[in-house]
C-alpha cells in the first residue's frame, strides 16, 4: 500500500489470506477472545466492588467464539484484496517462487520486478515429540476455530502466546496446565515483572510446571484423551487432558521459494537472513515481518516494511537508507497484569557492561491505580549511570501494554526522566507513575551539599 501511494508498479502475492498472522489468527482473534475472559474474571471479583452476581459465573463459550469471528469479518476488509486493489495494487493469489533474479513465478504467471520483498510471515513449529504430532495439538493457527470449550488444556510453552491463552481458556472455564522448560515463565521479561504473572496464574488455578520437559504424548482414540508424560527436576509425571495448545515458537516461512535458486541466506531458525538495512543477499532482494526479524509482532513488521520502502525505492535519491537498528522497538505480553517493554533489557544492559541507575515505582503508590483496586505491578526505568538518559524501561500491570509507549517515544526523542518529571500528567490516571518515576530521579539530585547550599541560600533571605 505504502509503495503503490507513492507511485510504484506494485504486485502483491498471496497463497492463503490477506491479513496474515495478525488479523486471522493472532493479534484479532486473541484479542477479542482475552476480552471475554477479561470480562468473565471482572465479574467474578464484583464483590469487592460492591456487586451482588449470581455464583458461579457462567461462560457461553460458543458466544464468545461467535463474537471473535464476526469481530474478525468487521476488520477483515482493511486487508481484502479489493482495498489493494483501489489503492492501485495488483493481487495474485497463489505459490510464489522465484524463476530468476527478476522473475517470480506465481502458479505460471511470470511477474517481473526491480525490486522484491520477501514478507511470508512464519508458522506455528511442533516441537519433536513421540505421539505429540499424533495428538491432534492446537496451535495459535487452529485454536480458534473451536466451537466448544475443553474442560482440560494443557499448554505447551510459557512464552507470551502461551500465557496469553493460558490465562484466557482458564478464565473461561477450561482446566489449564502449563507447561514451560525454564525456570520462570516469560523468560525474555525482568524477573520481578514475570513473577507477578506467575503469581496471577497461580492464584487463579492455573496449574504451572517448570523445568518441565515433555518426553511423550498417548492418544485414547475411545475417549479423545491426550496422556502426557514428562520428566520434571523431582522426577517423571503425567496428566490426561482432553486437548492440547502448542505455543513452543515458530518457523519462518521459505521453503517453496527457491532461495537457494537465488543465493538468498536463510536457516530455518532465523528465516532470512537481511543486513541492518533489511536487504537479503541478494542486493534486489528485500525481507520484513516475521520471515526475517527477530521481533516477531506487527508493529514490527510495520514499521521494518516502511525501512523496506524507503531503502528499496529511494535509497539513490535524497531521502538516503534507514537502519533496522535505529528503531526502538517496545513489546507486550496481554496478561492480567500485562507486561511492556522498551530499549534495553537487564541481559543487553549486562553484555553491553553499561553503568545503570534503576528506579522503580510500585503501582501501590498511583492513586488511580488504588480507586480502581488494581495495585499489583510496577513500573522501573534503567538510566545510565548518573544520568536521566533512559536505556530502558518494564511497565507490569494493567494497561501496560499502553503506557509503554510514553517511555518509547522518550527513548527515540532522546527526552530524559528530568523532562518526564516536569511534563504535567492529568490526575488521577495511571500514567501518573511515570511522573512519578522522573520525580524519583529528580531527588537523586538533591545531594547532601545540593541540600545544604539550599538551606544556606534560604537561610540568607530570611
Amino acid at each position: 500500500a505504502g509503495a503503490a501511494a507513492l507511485g510504484a508498479k506494485v504486485a502483491l502475492v498471496e497463497r492463503h489470506l490477506m491479513g496474515g498472522d495478525c488479523l486471522n489468527t493472532g493479534c484479532v482473534p486473541s484479542k477479542a477472545l482475552l476480552r471475554c475472559a477479561q470480562a468473565a474474571a471482572d465479574t467474578r471479583r464484583g464483590t469487592e466492588y460492591g456487586l451482588r452476581l449470581p455464583t458461579p459465573v457462567e461462560v457461553d463459550f460458543p458466544a464468545v467464539m461467535e463474537r471473535l469471528r464476526r469481530l474478525r469479518a468487521s476488520l477483515a476488509p482493511h486487508d481484502s484484496a479489493q482495498r489493494f486493489a483501489k489503492l492501485g495494487v495488483d493481487v495474485f493469489f497463489g505459490d510464489a517462487r522465484f524463476a530468476n533474479s527478476d522473475t517470480v513465478d506465481v502458479e505460471g504467471i511470470r511477474l517481473r520486478f526491480a525490486r522484491a520483498v520477501i514478507a511470508t510471515g512464519a508458522h506455528a513449529r511442533i516441537p519433536d515429540v513421540p505421539g505429540l504430532a499424533a495428538a491432534q495439538p492446537f496451535t495459535h493457527e487452529t485454536i480458534f476455530n473451536l466451537t466448544q470449550l475443553p474442560r482440560r488444556l494443557a499448554v505447551l510453552g510459557g512464552g507470551p502466546v502461551g500465557c496469553e491463552l493460558a490465562q484466557g481458556f482458564a478464565r473461561l472455564g477450561a482446566q489449564v496446565t502449563l507447561f514451560h522448560t525454564k525456570s520462570h515463565l516469560l523468560d525474555r521479561e525482568d524477573p520481578d515483572a514475570a513473577a507477578r504473572v506467575q503469581e496471577a496464574f497461580l492464584a487463579e488455578g492455573i496449574r504451572v510446571r517448570l523445568d518441565t520437559q515433555l518426553e511423550h504424548v498417548d492418544l485414547e482414540p475411545a475417549t479423545g484423551e491426550r496422556t502426557l508424560h514428562f520428566r520434571q527436576p523431582s522426577g517423571p509425571g503425567s496428566i490426561t487432558t482432553d486437548a492440547i495448545l502448542v505455543a513452543t515458537g515458530r518457523a519462518p516461512n521459505v521453503a517453496t521459494l527457491n532461495l537457494d535458486g537465488l543465493g538468498v541466506q536463510y536457516d530455518a531458525l532465523r528465516g532470512v537472513h537481511v543486513n541492518d538495512f533489511l536487504q537479503t543477499t541478494h542486493p534486489r532482494i528485500y525481507a520484513c515481518g516475521d520471515v526475517c526479524l527477530r521481533w516477531k509482532f506487527t508493529h514490527a513488521a510495520d514499521f521494518a516494511a516502511r525501512l523496506v520502502i524507503q531503502n528499496a525505492l529511494f535509497a539513490l535519491g535524497p531521502f538516503g537508507r534507514r537502519r533496522l537498528s535505529s528503531l526502538v522497538m517496545p513489546r507486550a505480553t496481554y496478561t492480567d497484569p500485562e507486561i511492556a517493554h522498551t530499549g534495553l533489557d537487564l541481559r543487553e544492559l549486562e553484555q553491553r557492561g553499561l553503568a545503570t541507575d534503576t528506579y522503580t515505582v510500585p503501582f501501590s503508590a498511583v492513586d488511580r491505580a488504588v480507586t480502581d483496586g488494581e495495585t499489583d505491578g510496577f513500573a522501573r526505568v534503567h538510566t545510565r549511570h548518573g544520568t536521566d538518559r533512559i536505556l530502558g524501561a518494564t511497565v507490569v500491570g494493567k494497561h501496560a501494554g499502553d503506557l509503554i509507549s510514553e517511555l518509547t517515544l522518550a527513548i527515540h526523542a532522546g527526552i530524559g526522566l528530568g523532562r518526564i518529571a516536569s511534563t504535567v500528567h492529568p490526575y488521577p490516571t495511571r500514567a501518573e507513575i511515570l511522573r512519578k518515576l522522573g520525580d524519583a530521579y529528580q531527588r537523586t539530585r538533591l545531594t547532601p551539599r545540593a541540600k545544604s547550599v539550599l538551606a544556606a541560600l534560604l537561610r540568607w533571605r530570611q
